[in-house]
């Protein structure tokens, strides 16, 4: 089956037209895509050279590729246009209809939306995630009482990813503690995490999810069989239930849709915390 070429165009990282070219793309079942990502496009030879590797992807299988673009300088825009490719132009599309509605123009600036602009908001980014790393899978539990949130579950249900992408996103402190054969078998609350039962978040999964994903790490293991995964899962769900511990079962969520349903039931807000 022919794949469709999609370019990621930015003059900076690219995230965010990635983000959004992605999450378009999403809507179109059984379509084969080739990704192109060309970030710090931001000079004259280099949009140029975009040009050219667009027209050539276009004279090779001649079939138009997918420009997504977030160029802020127009003359570098009006090079990419110009290839052979249909173009989404992410600023073109969304800022002169928000200058209507604001009375004001743009300021059309570079990097904005991941850059350091707000030194401040950037550097709690940092230090968040330096906290989760510092206290992932119940290390330096002395730290809990600056954390926001603990998530707490049995292995490989996701905590560590989540805590990151809360820091890294949200500037969440998260830190998480693992559930153990230890934690599981005395079926109460680990004293450890008792004095922050309000910080407390529970991640659960389905036991053959959970099964599949640890026999990847650790094969035909006693930790991976399907008997242990349910009786683990069993018991930490029960106990979640007994100790009032919020929790969500993420057997079909990205770490994208853990941390934003984490944040919506919080009623936290980016950068509120």
């Amino acid at each position: 089956m022919e794949k469709y070429s999609i370019f990621f165009i930015s003059d900076h990282t690219g995230i965010t037209v990635e983000t959004l070219g992605y999450s378009v793309l999403t809507q179109f079942s059984g379509l084969n895509f080739e990704f192109h990502a060309i970030p710090f496009m931001n000079s004259l030879p280099k949009a140029e050279a975009a040009r050219a590797e667009i027209d050539a992807d276009f004279s090779n299988k001649g079939v138009s590729p997918v420009v997504f673009s977030s160029v802020t300088n127009v003359e570098l825009r009006m090079i990419i246009k110009q290839s052979n490719a249909v173009v989404f132009d992410l600023f073109e599309i969304f800022l002169p209809p928000l200058e209507n509605a604001f009375e004001q123009s743009s300021i059309h600036a570079l990097g904005k939306s991941h850059g350091m602009s707000d030194s401040v908001k950037y550097g709690s980014r940092i230090e968040a995630l330096n906290f989760a790393l510092n206290s992932d899978d119940g290390v330096n539990f002395k730290n809990y009482n600056r954390a926001d949130i603990i998530l707490v579950g049995v292995s490989r249900t996701g905590k560590t990813p989540t805590c990151l992408y809360l820091a890294l996103q949200f500037g969440i402190f998260a830190s998480n503690y693992p559930m153990t054969d230890g934690d599981l078998e005395t079926f109460e609350l680990t004293k450890l995490l008792r004095p922050y039962r309000d910080k407390l978040y529970g991640l659960t999964i389905e036991p053959g999810q959970l099964q599949r994903i640890r026999q990847e790490r650790k094969p035909d293991s006693v930790y991976a069989s399907l008997q242990q995964c349910q009786k683990e899962v069993r018991t930490v769900v029960e106990l979640f239930n007994q100790e009032n511990i919020p929790y969500l079962d993420v057997t079909n969520f990205s770490v994208e849709e853990i941390s934003t349903t984490i944040m919506y039931e919080k009623g936290w807000q980016r950068g509120q915390i």
